[in-house]
C-alpha cells in the first residue's frame, strides 16, 4: 500500500547513490548478498535479545535492498537473474524475522510467529503465482516501481512489513499482538490479490 509513495520519495536519492556505487564496482548482486546478510544478522540479533543493534541490521538491511535495484539500472540494467535473486533473498528474510523471535521465547511466541508465517506463506504464494501468470501473459505494471517481474501492490507490502518489524523489535514484549494482527494484514492482502487475478487474467 506504502510501497509506491515511498519509492516515489526515494528513488531519485537512491538513484544518485547507485550510480557512484556503480561507477566502484559495486554490483547489483553484491548487494542484494549483503542485505541479506545483514538481515540474517538482524535475526540472530533479535534471539539473542539485541535489539537496538537488531534495529540497525535492519535499517543497513533495507537499504542495501532498496539499493540493489536502482545499481542495476544504473549499470548494465536489470535482469531476470539479479529479480530472481533479490525476490528469493527478500523472502527468505521475512521468514527469518518471525522465526528468530519465537527462538527468543518459544513459549509466548511461537505460535503468533507461526501464525505470521503461514500468512506470509499464503500471500508470497498469491504474489508469486501472479506474477508468473501474468509474465507468461505479457501483462506489465509499473505501480511500484521498475521491476523485472509482474508486481501487484497490496496492503502489507515491504514498506509496510519493515515498519511492523521494526515495531516488533522495538517493543518485543508486544510481539504476539503485533505479528497476530499483521498476519490479518497479510491474508487480506492475499485475498484481494486473488481477486484481483480473476479480474485480470485471461
Amino acid at each position: 500500500m506504502l510501497d509506491g509513495a515511498i519509492r516515489r520519495r526515494i528513488d531519485p536519492w537512491l538513484d544518485r547513490a547507485a550510480r557512484r556505487l556503480a561507477r566502484a564496482g559495486i554490483t547489483a548482486d553484491g548487494l542484494s548478498l549483503l542485505g541479506f546478510a545483514l538481515g540474517l544478522a538482524c535475526a540472530g540479533a533479535i534471539a539473542a535479545r539485541g535489539d537496538a543493534v537488531a534495529l540497525a541490521l535492519l535499517a543497513s538491511s533495507r537499504l542495501a535492498d532498496g539499493l540493489d535495484g536502482a545499481v542495476a539500472r544504473a549499470g548494465r540494467g536489470a535482469t531476470a537473474r539479479g529479480g530472481f535473486l533479490d525476490i528469493v533473498l527478500d523472502f527468505a528474510f521475512y521468514g527469518a524475522v518471525p522465526l528468530a523471535f519465537a527462538l527468543r521465547d518459544p513459549a509466548t511466541n511461537a505460535l503468533p510467529a507461526c501464525a505470521l508465517l503461514f500468512a506470509f506463506y499464503v500471500n508470497g504464494a498469491s504474489f508469486l503465482a501472479l506474477a508468473a501468470v501474468a509474465g507468461k501473459q505479457g501483462l506489465v505494471t509499473g505501480e511500484c516501481g521498475s521491476k523485472s517481474f509482474y508486481f501487484t501492490a497490496g496492503l502489507a507490502e515491504g514498506t509496510e512489513t519493515i515498519l511492523a518489524f521494526a515495531a516488533m523489535i522495538a517493543w518485543p514484549e508486544a510481539f504476539p499482538a503485533l505479528a497476530l494482527a499483521f498476519a490479518a494484514l497479510c491474508l487480506v492482502s492475499a485475498i484481494a490479490r486473488a481477486l484481483l487475478a480473476l479480474k485480470v487474467l485471461r
